[in-house]
């Protein structure tokens, strides 16, 4: 998303579902699981997240606010974004990402046969442009991804659901601190959703002190539970 150049650090590899994901070299971690980065997305964040809040909490249905810590390669917002296109919803997405890929590398990654084709082509032809502002993305969809680390980010708009998909803490613990977990947090609407494919001790007992009810879900493929936690109204 930023220049067409490949950095080498990064390299494409097949999960086990048959579909792709990055590795980073740098951080010595895959950007999805290797059980399969499809599985996990669809799971945890469009079933387990999205789908979920839209169900289960009586907020209605016809628009939805969702910040991912972690935008990635962008396979959580493509399947979100088809998701909500096919489904009439008016999404507005916020991604976090310090270190955004190449358009080249996005492209690389196959994900253009798990979504329609008009929702990978408007990906491919406006990512770059999210960097700088709020794009477009279809009569729908509305895109901005914040060139960001965690920490630095603000933004004086809560959210519905917050996609947490950091690396996982042993590659990146200052991504799970007591610390960065509440400022995630602070930018949750009062009824949000808050989903993550990790869950731990410290990491529930962070979630519960902020008043959220934490919620153990199944997990994707290779991982026995997963946590999920609503904000109280």
């Amino acid at each position: 998303m930023t220049e067409n150049t490949n950095p080498s650090h990064l390299q494409i590899v097949p999960t086990a579902d048959g579909s792709n994901t990055i590795y980073n070299a740098r951080v010595g971690e895959n950007y999805h699981s290797h059980h399969g980065a499809l599985q996990e997305s669809r799971h945890v964040f469009l079933h387990s997240g999205l789908e979920y809040f839209l169900a289960n909490t009586g907020i209605g249905n016809t628009e939805v606010s969702v910040l991912e810590v972690g935008f990635g390669t962008g396979l959580n917002f493509l399947l979100t974004a088809d998701f909500c296109t096919m489904q009439q919803i008016k999404l507005q997405y916020t991604g976090i990402e310090a270190y955004p890929l190449t358009n080249e590398m996005i492209s690389q990654t196959g994900y253009d046969q798990y979504v329609a084709s008009s929702t990978w082509e408007s990906f491919l032809e406006r990512c770059k442009g999210s960097l700088s502002a709020t794009v477009k993305m279809n009569g729908y969809v509305d895109l901005h991804v914040a060139a960001s680390t965690l920490q630095d980010f603000t933004s004086a708009q809560k959210f519905d659901v917050i996609y947490f998909d950091a690396f996982a803490a042993t590659y990146q613990p200052e991504m799970w601190s007591d610390e960065a977990i509440a400022h995630t947090l602070q930018f949750l609407k009062p009824g949000g959703v808050f989903v993550t494919y990790a869950i731990t001790g410290n990491l529930k007992r962070a979630v519960k002190a902020l008043g959220l009810k934490v919620q153990k879900a199944p997990g994707a493929p290779g991982k026995r539970e997963m946590l999920r936690a609503v904000k109280s109204l």
